[in-house]
């Protein structure tokens, strides 16, 4: 199946049957979504002696968690919970009470990644109660806020703060409220056939040793669901904003939000509220990285483009984290999308008064007019703070997103003329005009 061009995909197969052969996986399938649906499927290897199809089942690790954050996050929009509750108030007596919800779906709690106890990975689980008492002080890695930590426990408590809310079992809960409303009827807690097997690639043979796979109890939220490559894709569509009516569009784009980076100054890669985030060749992606014992997903989606890409395998380690990166930039290599045509609009003779330069200081600014009411005010020369902004029913416009995300936006007449009043700084027509209400006043003796 394949709604890309013949040679696309004979390049996309290409890189997938690389990868195959040279990191020797048993069994690899990947994805492309485009719009919202599937464009292209991919698969290589054997499971039970056949190769891998859209509805075979891969374990997909930590990709669990963005399907528990969705579930936290309809809570959160329901008025059930504040992101900044402490853990204590929805699930008491653990010691790490005084974390925020918010503080748990971005990994900046300052929690243990690992549960105390044996590798939970390759052993069974426990369940909420008996994980909870067995947590102490020790869990606590730092100072919740400090730093971006990746902790498994922390999605292990969010599971159970699901099951509480909600009064039944978190899996039941993701699957009612997540899974069954996207079509996602193959993504299940435990394995169902036909499902690849697990495996370890001997170092320096090529044989092959099975994983254990167990029921992991209260920390299955942290990485136990089973998905298929048709499913995955479904799930990648929603992730770029094909949020059905599962979540506001808004809800999710506040989840892809930058909470946290976890590689310094160079911000390449980061994470928001139950989801990864990095940057590739001027995208910006979000989604989720997933291993267990036995195998390896990652799901990614560009909201700009409107595109996604996944993989899955049955291996413990060995695909190149690239794979799903250079799918997406063969498939805009080789079709690359157009932009979407430019048809004019309308725009009432109130805002039209208003484009052009304004300025802040002697700093210019230009103000345009974007569909239904909106304003975009952006540097003249590129650089400086730039935002856009939405009209309120109040005649004020609200800033949607970078330094001014949030604040009002005033347009004011005077018998003097008219400004713009942002948060305090005002906007006039000339640069330091005399007239204008600029704040501290403009030397009496003017420009010389």
């Amino acid at each position: 199946m394949s709604k890309v061009e013949e040679r696309t995909a004979r390049a996309l197969l290409h890189r997938l049957a690389v990868e195959q052969a040279e990191s020797r996986v048993p069994s690899l399938a990947a994805a492309l979504v485009r719009r919202g649906e599937v464009a292209w499927f991919g698969f290589r290897g054997r499971v039970d002696g056949e190769p891998p199809t859209p509805a075979t089942q891969y374990r997909i690790g930590s990709i669990t968690k963005s399907m528990v954050a969705v579930a936290v996050m309809r809570l959160r929009d329901e008025g059930v919970l504040d992101l900044l509750d402490p853990l204590a108030k929805h699930v008491p007596g653990t010691p790490a009470g005084d974390v925020t919800i918010a503080q748990l779906l971005s990994h900046t709690a300052g929690l243990t990644a690992e549960p105390p106890g044996a590798w939970w990975e390759r052993t069974p689980g426990a369940p909420a109660d008996e994980l909870i008492a067995g947590l102490g002080p020790e869990i606590t890695r730092h100072r919740p806020g400090r730093r971006y930590h990746y902790s498994n426990l922390g999605f292990g408590l969010l599971g159970e703060l699901l099951a509480r809310k909600r009064a039944m079992p978190w899996t039941r809960v993701v699957r009612e409220e997540v899974l069954e409303p996207l079509g996602m009827r193959d993504t299940t807690p435990r394995p169902r056939a036909p499902h690849a097997s697990g495996y370890a690639v001997h170092p320096w043979a090529d044989v092959l040793l099975p994983e254990p796979e167990h029921d992991h109890g209260a920390m299955a939220a942290a990485g136990q669901f089973w998905s298929t490559p048709a499913d995955l894709a479904r799930w990648a569509a929603f992730v770029g904003g094909h949020t059905g009516d599962v979540l506001r569009p808004a809800t999710l784009a506040e989840m892809r939000e930058p909470a946290t980076v976890d590689d310094g100054d160079a911000w390449l890669g980061g994470y928001g509220l139950g989801i990864q985030l990095a940057r590739h060749n001027g995208r910006r992606l979000a989604g989720h990285g997933g291993s267990m014992p036995g195998f390896l997903a990652t799901v990614w989606a560009d909201p700009a483009d409107d595109v996604g890409v996944l993989f899955m395998a049955n291996t413990t380690s060995g695909v190149r984290a690239s794979l799903a990166k250079d799918l997406l930039d063969i498939l805009a290599a080789h079709e690359p999308p157009l932009p979407a045509e430019w048809v004019p609009g309308s725009a009432d003779e109130d805002l039209l008064a208003l484009t052009g330069p304004w300025y802040w200081g002697p700093s210019a600014y230009l103000l345009r007019v974007l569909p239904e009411r909106g304003l975009s005010l952006t540097p003249a020369g590129g650089q400086g703070r730039a935002s856009r902004f939405v009209a309120q029913p109040d005649g004020t416009w609200l800033g949607l997103d970078g330094y001014y995300a949030g604040e009002a936006l005033r347009v004011v007449h005077s018998p003097e003329g008219v400004h713009l009043d942002l948060n305090t700084f005002i906007f006039t027509r000339e640069p330091y005009a005399p007239s204008g209400p600029v704040p501290g006043g403009v030397d009496k003796d003017g420009w010389r």
